[in-house]
Parts: C-alpha cells; sequence; structure tokens
C-alpha cells in the first residue's frame, strides 16, 4: 500500500525540482527526504524521480502519483475544515422528533433561528406523537425530541423541562 505522507514528500520534490529545496521546504534532511522517496519507490514498485543535472525530474509513474498526491492534499484539507465545521456545529444533521401543537409554536421558529446562525446544518423534522419518540432518541434516530408530560427519561434520554404553557380557562361572566 502506499504510504500518503511519502506521496506529500514526492510532491513537494516535484514541485521544488530538488531533494534539498524539499528538504528546506519540509523542514527535513535532504536524506530523510530521499529515504521516503526511496522507501515510495519500493512501495510503488517503480522508479519515480530522475536526475537532471543538479536536480529532478518525475518519471510517468512520479508524475502519476505526484497527480494524486495533489488530489488527496486536496481533499484532505476539505476534510480538515468540514471538521472543523461540524465541531464548530456550523455544519451537520440536527434530527428533531415534534408533536402537532409544538411544530408552529416551538419548532418553526427554533429552526428558522438555527438556520439564520448556522446555515451548514440541516435539520431533518419529523411529525410524531408527543408520547412516543423517546425510543428514536434512546437508539439515536433523533438528537432530540418535544415530548409532554412529566416523568424520567430512563435509560439513555434526559428529559429537559422547556415551559410551562399559559392555558387560560375562558368562561363566561356571572
Amino acid at each position: 500500500m502506499l504510504d500518503v505522507r511519502r506521496m506529500q514528500v514526492l510532491r513537494s520534490v516535484v514541485a521544488c525540482g530538488s531533494v534539498t529545496a524539499a528538504a528546506a521546504r519540509l523542514g527535513y534532511t535532504p536524506s530523510a527526504v530521499s529515504q521516503q522517496v526511496a522507501a515510495l519507490e519500493k512501495e510503488a514498485g517503480a522508479e519515480l524521480l530522475e536526475r537532471v543535472g543538479r536536480g529532478v525530474r518525475p518519471t510517468a509513474a512520479g508524475l502519476l502519483l505526484t497527480e494524486y498526491a495533489d488530489t488527496i492534499g486536496r481533499q484532505v484539507a476539505e476534510a480538515e475544515t468540514a471538521l472543523a465545521d461540524l465541531l464548530a456545529g456550523r455544519t451537520g444533521r440536527l434530527s428533531v422528533r415534534y408533536f402537532a401543537t409544538a411544530g408552529a409554536s416551538l419548532v418553526a421558529p427554533a429552526v428558522a433561528r438555527l438556520r439564520a446562525e448556522h446555515p451548514g446544518v440541516q435539520v431533518e423534522l419529523k411529525l410524531t406523537d408527543p408520547e412516543d419518540p423517546l425510543p428514536d432518541v434512546r437508539e439515536g434516530r433523533a438528537d432530540l425530541a418535544l415530548v409532554v408530560g412529566e416523568g424520567a427519561g430512563g435509560d439513555g434520554v434526559l428529559l429537559l423541562h422547556l415551559l410551562d404553557d399559559p392555558y387560560l380557562a375562558v368562561l363566561p361572566k356571572g
């Protein structure tokens, strides 16, 4: 199997045109760079560089691996950015279970605010029975659920008091 780090060393050698320049760029010794390239050549089963004057240039195999190293380097950078966004809460997925009466009064404004503050977060909403969504949260099919009632959450879930509904009775005067 090809070592991705060694491919990045090869990429640097090809970009710089010499082992010495690549070593300076990477903060390695020229000997360490040469050893990495030699190990990659062994893994690839092909010569990757040829000497030209005081520098080097890639063989066909070296050019091929350099192109893949470029792609891998870009993908790793994209993965690092995506992971940083996910860890910072800027992207990801949020799965919510809710009951009908909570939809308009609680869920809609909360989702609107979430989308405004974190547009990269995908929100999955599922209308459900107010007593039913606990298994979805417990089993990982939902990140949170709105329920009606009191009681303990049980294994794998925590119930947090959200609000007191301001219900009023309307009666005729007299």
